[in-house]
């Protein structure tokens, strides 16, 4: 398997552009996917300056609504054909950290959308979580909000439970590599939602963004401790995570972690 990180928060290459966003091409013995698309089309940009053709790309799969990770998606759809874009049924809630398209560019997408909500099969040993279950004690690192038009006109303001939140499963001979964008409804929990998928597998590779930027140190050193004693061969945190949760994980995992910034490609 081949990861290259086509945008995120940090870049050393002085060639490319980070923002803060995620995107990554996976690259499989049998299909390409793009998980997430940034928050703008930098990503298409930048894999262009690397010679990555995303024209041949297989799906494209949406972790959650967010801006930050679906600002690309219209772009990219203009040069690729083909790809099927997974997108949770839920995703579309409006927010102002919401999807961002233009009710041009959704309409345009909409026909080569496969809206997801349970697990869904992509492929052979490629799936995705469907909606990340979380339990009755669940707290998130920061609450998120959407609006919703009533029948009667009346526009209220909701907490998004983001049940639009999703992971990828892929299965090879070595075990189990993970997928997640925010991990907005806790990482363990996206974790366990894919390792159930697979039951017995081990979790050879775990990517995710973390969300741990804006939480309290307390909840950080929490989400961290609870993530670096899981039975993980590499764990890549990314974009949310924040740059102290990163380093704490490079002080605890030493090599176990691969902290990927954009223009980093890993093989596997």
């Amino acid at each position: 398997m081949k990861l290259t990180f086509l945008i995120d928060n940090r870049c050393d290459n002085t060639e490319l552009e980070a923002e803060h966003g995620l995107s990554v091409l996976i690259e499989t013995d049998s299909v390409k996917i793009l998980f997430d698309g940034g928050a703008s089309d930098k990503f298409l940009k930048n894999a262009e300056k690397m010679g990555i053709n995303l024209s041949d790309v297989d799906y494209a799969v949406i972790s959650h609504g967010h801006f930050d990770h679906t600002g690309g998606i219209p772009a990219f759809c203009g040069i690729n054909s083909k790809a099927v874009i997974l997108l949770h049924k839920n995703a579309l809630r409006t927010s102002s950290d919401g999807i961002h398209w233009t009710k041009d560019e959704l309409e345009a997408i909409r026909p080569r959308i496969r809206f997801t909500e349970g697990p869904e099969k992509l492929a052979e040993n490629i799936y995705l979580t469907g909606t990340v279950p979380v339990g009755e004690d669940f707290k998130p690192t920061e609450k998120f909000y959407y609006r919703e038009i009533t029948k009667e006109g009346n526009t209220g303001i909701y907490e998004d439970d983001m049940s639009h939140e999703q992971c990828l499963v892929i299965k090879e001979d070595t075990g189990l590599y993970v997928f997640s964008g925010c991990s907005h409804r806790g990482v363990i929990n996206g974790l366990n939602a894919c390792k159930k998928l697979f039951p017995g597998e081990k979790v050879k590779v775990m990517m995710a963004g973390m969300h741990l930027y804006s939480t309290t140190p307390e909840k950080r050193i929490e989400v961290v401790n609870s993530v670096s004693a899981e039975d993980i061969d590499i764990i890549i945190p990314v974009h949310c995570t924040g740059k102290d949760g990163i380093c704490m994980f490079e002080e605890i995992l030493g090599n176990r972690c691969a902290a990927a910034k954009t223009g980093d490609v890993l093989n596997f």
